[in-house]
């Protein structure tokens, strides 16, 4: 049992060991030999994927997948990044001196908080329409869900929050678009055999859906 579970190279997990992650995910608990345990509050999944190796690796459901709120592409250090992990690392083991920079209590207050940011009525209105333009793309064989269009909400709510604020601008949708919905979108086979990419899907949706003209 954990406040915070890192399951590192996810994709290496077996279908069965993914689906008993499905239920501590969706319904906050676990089954063992039948006998059912509450877990801890809070709790969450942060999650890598090793995208370069096929063997040995079993894709992630859409179910699965729609339960997590972000996804985020790490890709390379900058140069500057590099040069700064190899001085950090030279002598010293800085994982090894973590120590918690909060409780489990202040974040469960923190996510009350989250939920009084107010979210007006065009914001609302314009993340329907992002959600409804990916199950009319005809590039798509699912769009996304009302999971993601919460989870892009709520998203949005925190990042308003972060940036000081008690109300939701559009332009906090727009920057969460892409690492909130990318990873709910399932391509058709022929767009993945052209290259298309739902980031890309995604960056075409965001211009063509005119942007409210206040958030307040």
């Amino acid at each position: 049992m954990s406040n915070v579970l890192l399951a590192d190279e996810i994709n290496r997990t077996i279908p069965r060991t993914q689906a008993s992650l499905l239920e501590s995910m969706e319904e906050g608990q676990v089954t063992v030999d039948g006998v059912t345990f509450s877990l801890p509050r809070p709790f969450f999944v942060i999650a890598t994927q090793n995208p370069i190796e096929l063997e040995g690796t079993f894709p992630l459901p859409e179910a699965q997948l729609d339960r997590f709120l972000l996804c985020v592409d790490l890709g390379y250090p900058s140069r500057e990044e590099e040069h700064a992990i190899l001085r950090r690392f030279q002598q010293d083991d800085p994982l090894a001196e973590l120590q918690a920079v909060t409780t489990p209590q202040q974040i469960l207050e923190l996510q009350q908080a989250r939920r009084k940011i107010l979210v007006s009525a065009p914001v609302r209105e314009y993340i329907v329409s992002l959600v409804e333009a990916t199950r009319r793309s005809g590039a798509l064989r699912f769009g996304v869900s009302p999971r993601g269009s919460l989870h892009l909400m709520r998203a949005a709510q925190a990042l308003a929050m972060l940036r000081e604020r008690e109300y939701v601008l559009p332009d906090d949708v727009k920057d969460l678009v892409t690492p909130v919905l990318s990873h709910r979108l399932v391509l058709q086979v022929e767009e993945r055999l052209k290259g298309v990419t739902p980031q890309k899907i995604l960056e075409e949706m965001v211009t063509g859906i005119p942007v409210p003209a206040s958030g307040e």
